[in-house]
């Protein structure tokens, strides 16, 4: 892969030429236009780890991709620093870097459905075990089938930029080819019939049998290396190994903060955990005298951390930089990262003392319940409608309307392809906020009404 085709400014769906270098640049305007949508805003009210937290201090999805792009944007900046010397790179700028991954790391949780992780467990549960679902989504074959047993908020973040955010424009958001090559981590499609393919790269897939297409457009303006001719499979763009070292790098330091925050982790571990990846414990204790309370010297070490692991994330990725480019590594950064052991342990306490904690655990259970009852119901809806028309159900033909005709279809009449009318509803769903697909569930089940 070459740097010149990989930071490509074109834009999919939009034939027009790209600015060049300007006050605001093509891939800062990514970032305006992921930061004006409605998806974005959506994500202010989900779930990063604590679901409905009563507690504003927390992050969402929101604060959360905030968070992230600030440090993917200063790792982009610092990487195309070193590449644009190492290589004469001509006609871009260390910061064209630090904005694709910017853009590309404010935009990376945007497809996750409500309640987080377990959120997208409970779209792949309802389609493997559901009584009504699983026999519908057994009808239909490969990726297509796979799109929903092996549901994927990547995915579906794809078809947000790409389709469903300013549908009346052909690639939606027509971001640059290369911020959009930079955003999928997983450039698969989710059926690959039976090949293996070895890396983290294709541990998942990052877009629905629907948008393969999309996806190809932007595989070849950017130059991804194929590594299948009969499959939808390419190598993985460079500066997605930095967005998923910034994503990396945020969660795992961060969420030990908010479990500092909420209680679960005393204030003697979190100096532990942090001052191992750090060394020179006794150089840190010393800076931290000046500061009065235990709140902002966990600020302070959290700061330090981040700063640290960026550097080693550089290093990383500079180390590899030939490697990647001929598609030959395929491994997360932090992997890599001399203080691995320091890093991992960050996750592993995360997992042990906060992730599984009961008011978690209660809250993303309830969210199960919501999102499967959610899809049960109204695939039943639009089922009905599809084969029955004006002689559905008056049940069907009323709830219905609870339903945008942006997810029904135009005239609010289903397609009668099952996999396009699954797709369309999983878009509905997965865009809800965790307070509304609460309340619309209390609503459709009786257990809540209108002004009661």
């Amino acid at each position: 892969m070459q740097w010149n085709q990989l930071l490509s400014r074109s834009r999919l769906g939009s034939d027009r030429l790209a600015t060049g270098t300007s006050a605001r640049t093509d891939f800062q305007r990514d970032f305006d236009r992921i930061v004006f949508s409605s998806a974005f805003r959506r994500m202010q009210d989900k779930t990063q780890v604590f679901p409905l937290s009563r507690v504003d201090y927390i992050r969402t999805r929101l604060t959360h991709s905030l968070e992230a792009s600030s440090i993917g944007r200063s790792l982009g900046t610092q990487v195309g620093e070193q590449v644009i010397a190492r290589r004469g790179l001509k006609g871009f700028e260390a910061s064209d870097f630090g904005d694709i991954c910017a853009a590309a790391c404010l935009a990376h949780d945007i497809g996750n459905p409500p309640f987080g992780h377990s959120g997208e467990d409970a779209f792949r549960s309802w389609a493997s075990e559901a009584s009504y679902g699983r026999p519908r989504v057994d009808m239909l074959k490969d990726s297509e089938r796979e799109d929903f047993t092996s549901f994927e908020g990547n995915a579906q973040g794809f078809r947000i930029l790409t389709r469903l955010q300013n549908p009346d424009n052909p690639g939606g958001l027509q971001l640059t080819c290369a911020t959009l090559a930079a955003f999928t981590k997983y450039p698969r499609e989710s059926c690959l019939g039976g090949g293996r393919y070895p890396g983290v790269s294709a541990k998942k897939h990052g877009f629905f049998a629907e948008d393969r297409a999309l996806f190809e457009q932007v595989a070849d303006q950017v130059g991804l290396i194929r590594r299948d001719g009969s499959r939808a499979v390419w190598c993985r763009h460079p500066l997605a190994f930095l967005v998923e070292a910034a994503d990396d790098i945020s969660y795992r330091v961060i969420d030990i903060e908010d479990g500092y925050r909420l209680g679960y982790l005393a204030f003697d571990e979190v100096m532990s955990l942090y001052l191992d990846i750090l060394g020179e414990p006794e150089k840190q204790r010393l800076r931290m005298q000046a500061i009065g309370d235990h709140k902002g010297r966990v600020e302070f070490l959290r700061a330090k951390v981040i700063n640290e692991a960026i550097t080693q994330a550089m290093d990383c990725f500079l180390d590899n930089e030939q490697a990647i480019l001929d598609g030959e590594f395929d491994q997360p950064l932090l992997s890599q990262f001399p203080r691995r052991a320091a890093m991992d342990r960050l996750i592993e306490m995360a997992s042990d003392r906060i992730y599984r904690a009961t008011e978690v655990v209660e809250i993303q259970a309830a969210g199960f319940q919501v999102i499967g009852d959610l899809l049960e119901r109204f695939i039943q809806v639009l089922d009905n409608l599809a084969e029955q028309g004006g002689r559905a159900t008056p049940k069907s033909l009323m709830i219905s309307g609870l339903i945008p005709e942006q997810f029904i279809g135009p005239g609010r009449i289903p397609s009668d392809n099952f996999y396009t009318r699954l797709l369309r509803l999983t878009d509905y769903i997965a865009g809800m906020t965790d307070s509304y697909a609460v309340s619309l569930y209390k609503k459709i089940t009786g257990i809540s009404l209108p002004n009661s």
